[in-house]
């Protein structure tokens, strides 16, 4: 009762500055949440002006059930702050409504949603509830209720509005050019920031088609021609079995708890093997399938969106059509099914002869939204020895699953104990995860040597992208992260992915401490099998004989973020603001990336995009499904 009082005391004050500090309340939570220097005085210049246009408005217009519209206006604004929430939390991106194409893929991992939500989020909702039900009960106040829905003054709210509106261009129109999303948000404000990118321009600056050539691409990454490549033709004629292991961050490697290998095979892959520790993601919106996108086409990933929604549509070059030419047969395997991101489609642009999808895969065991690595490996072998007993070799790229956020996994798949401090946290969870992943992978490797393919195969492993991010982690997390690096888990061991080439007979024990990116997958490959590529455009490079590198980020990272050999540099508004972190010490800021870089990156980008828009549509029918 008491309650109900004080809020009908405080809307009779006037509607339009209860919520205006609803809202403010609201968007300081937000800022709380996702930018760096928490809240500041600033949000009364940069949050409140956007929710008095919306409110005055209503004091100007609405002649009827006013409150009903405040109503709706909190709704929305509030859905929007925690839609913004919510995205950070999972991508460490401020979501826009680009990513509305996402959204039927949300239903797929709400797991991983959900285990993000801290429960004071929903507390965002809780105003509308109870002025819902004050509102809206048959039994109330109704003088209150017609007080409260009387007109305004128009001339005023109309005065509110124009100062209101002035404010929001004020703070979205000089800050237009800024390439860090989020330190354009934090200048503009987040609902300034939601409403200028519905109604920013769209268009994109396109290179022209002839002027995208390999020369220019090698011209701005600065590469030399080889005369007589590294290991060139080392793997002439074998097939190609590529795994790619979701999640897997590269600190896994080597990695005890209380004594307990987490990934004691594909530790024995790493010592036995060519190893390059200081290997980097590439990904977008599209995660996994972004990675599938970027090693099979040695391209980069959209500005906007996940590359199966906005490339599938695509003639894409590619290392199934690449191997065809040399009598390759290709194929697939994701326990998912195949509409997931749009694989399908994805699937046909890059050449694939063959998919396998949960339609093969079937409903056993399974974690997630799909059956278990288990499973995958144990029928994806069949088909590979199918494959082998063909008269031309293959190329097979195995897509694991399992290991994926939020690592809750059946108790059965839980194969070792870690310590109480890891318990009931996303650090803890995740090498669990991991670690049952890594038992799979170490029966599947027994089987291919128990069938031959072992020998006669070229065996590349990788990450498919970050699993912890550092975002989703609360203190204590951060603290369990910073007892495996001996110091702070930064951004740049968050991006940090294993690469692994097997080459039996050819390969030894030897760490490769050259950068490389997914995008250099693809070239790689076609070093070791002898197959040029200089008839095929592509953005990667030879890794084991170019050790040079400049390799752009987006997406998890600012855009005009990079990678050299020497350090990462992550954006600011543009390069003078920007940070940079030695990859020898991830702890210190270096500065040895300079703006030419930073342009030639961007440039990078931009070529990639003007390509692929160049590409014309595929025509025929989809690759065979299984």
């Amino acid at each position: 009762m008491v309650l109900n009082e004080s809020y009908k005391r405080l809307l009779s004050v006037q509607p339009i500055i209860f919520f205006s500090l609803i809202l403010l309340l609201k968007s300081a939570l937000a800022w709380m949440v996702i930018f760096e220097n928490g809240m500041s005085w600033t949000l009364l210049l940069k949050e409140l002006p956007f929710a008095l246009i919306i409110f005055s408005l209503i004091e100007a217009f609405a002649k009827k059930r006013k409150m009903l519209y405040y109503l709706l206006a909190n709704l929305l604004m509030t859905t929007i702050l925690f839609a913004v929430i919510m995205y950070y939390k999972y991508y460490g991106v401020i979501v826009t409504y680009f990513a509305l194409a996402q959204v039927n893929q949300v239903t797929a991992v709400k797991n991983s949603v959900f285990s993000l939500m801290d429960p004071y989020f929903l507390l965002i909702f809780i105003d509308i509830v109870i002025l819902a039900v004050l509102l809206y009960r048959k039994k109330g106040d109704s003088e209150w209720k017609m007080k409260l829905n009387r007109p305004s003054s128009r001339r005023a709210a109309l005065a509110v509005l124009t100062v209101s509106l002035i404010i929001c261009l004020f703070n979205i129109l000089p800050n237009r050019a800024s390439m860090n999303e989020i330190v354009k948000a934090e200048q503009m404000g987040i609902l300034n920031y939601e409403a200028y990118m519905i109604f920013s321009s769209k268009e994109t600056e396109y290179i022209e088609p002839e002027a995208i050539t390999q020369q220019k691409i090698n011209e701005i990454k600065k590469l030399q021609p080889i005369e007589e490549p590294l290991l060139y033709g080392s793997a002439e004629g074998k097939n190609i079995i590529m795994i790619q292991l979701e999640s897997f961050q590269n600190f896994l490697v080597n990695l005890s708890v209380d004594g307990q290998e987490i990934t004691p095979n594909f530790n024995k892959l790493v010592n036995e093997h060519y190893y390059f520790n200081k290997f980097y993601q590439q990904v977008g919106q599209g995660n996994t399938s972004d990675a599938e996108y970027v090693v099979n086409s040695s391209l980069y990933i959209p500005s906007r969106g996940a590359a199966t929604q906005m490339y599938a549509d695509r003639e894409l070059p590619s290392l199934p059509k690449l191997l065809a030419k040399h009598n390759y047969d290709s194929a697939t395997f994701h326990t998912n099914v195949v509409e997931f991101w749009n694989r399908g489609e994805l699937y046909e642009s890059l050449g694939f002869n063959h998919y396998y999808d949960a339609k093969y895969y079937g409903e056993e065991d399974t974690v997630f939204f799909g059956p278990s690595d288990d499973v995958l490996y144990d029928k994806t072998l069949d088909k590979l020895i199918e494959m082998d007993a063909a008269e031309h070799p293959f190329y097979a790229h195995v897509i694991s699953m399992t290991a994926h956020h939020p690592y809750t996994m059946p108790a059965e798949k839980q194969l070792i104990t870690l310590p109480e401090s890891y318990q009931n946290t996303l650090v803890g969870n995740y090498l669990i995860a991991q670690n049952y992943a890594d038992h799979a992978l170490g029966k599947f490797i027994d089987q291919l040597k128990a069938q031959g393919l072992w020998d006669n195969s070229l065996i590349v492993l990788y990450g498919d992208h970050l699993g912890l991010p550092i975002y989703s982690l609360d203190s204590h997390e951060l603290e369990l992260m910073k007892e495996f690096y001996g110091r702070d888990y930064t951004y740049m061991d968050m991006i940090n992915i294993p690469l692994v080439f097997i080459n039996e007979g050819v390969t030894e024990p030897q760490v490769f401490d050259q950068i490389g990116g997914q995008v250099d997958i693809m070239p790689t490959i076609a070093n070791l099998l002898g197959i040029s590529m200089e008839d095929q455009l592509h953005f990667g490079q030879d890794i084991f004989n170019h050790h040079e590198n400049l390799l752009p980020q987006r997406y998890y990272l600012p855009t005009g973020s990079f990678l050299t050999s020497e350090e990462l540099f992550l954006s600011g508004s543009g390069y003078d603001d920007g940070r940079h972190y030695s990859l020898t010490d991830a702890s210190t800021e270096s500065g040895n990336a300079t703006e030419e870089e930073f342009q030639r990156a961007l440039e990078l980008l931009q070529l990639s995009d003007s390509y692929v828009n160049s590409l014309p549509l595929k025509e025929g029918e989809t690759g065979e499904q299984q």
